[in-house]
């Protein structure tokens, strides 16, 4: 059985940074590419941030360009995302997933995790 578990999530000032952390099982973590979307209240989920299956490639939705990086750690089965510079915009659930298709961006996604909530606030 798949299984994606996020953490890190929380609450953090403007101008802060968290790291988000996704440990998968029951998969060959390495054969999939893998990412973040997140979804605010009241709107739909978006794509974040992905990487190719080893880790090279790397995308990123334009609002969080330059602020957020992506990475992996096949050996541990794990992928991260690193937030700095958080705005009140970026509040939202954030979902891993990963895509036995190896795609990147907002049509990727075979398992997804269950979410883990980052609140940007004073």
């Amino acid at each position: 059985q798949v299984q994606l578990v996020e953490s890190g999530g929380g609450l953090v000032l403007p101008g802060g940074s968290l790291r988000l952390t996704c440990v998968a099982s029951g998969v060959t973590f390495n054969m999939y590419s893998v990412g973040w979307f997140r979804q605010a209240p009241g709107k739909e989920r978006e794509f974040v941030a992905a990487t190719s299956w080893t880790g090279y490639s790397k995308y990123y939705e334009d609002s969080v360009n330059g602020r957020f990086t992506i990475s992996r750690d096949n050996a541990r089965n794990t992928v991260y995302l690193q937030m700095s510079s958080l705005k009140p915009e970026d509040t939202a659930v954030y979902y891993c997933v990963a895509d036995e298709l190896g795609r990147m961006g907002a049509t990727m996604g075979h398992y997804w995790g269950q979410g883990t909530q980052v609140t940007v606030s004073n």
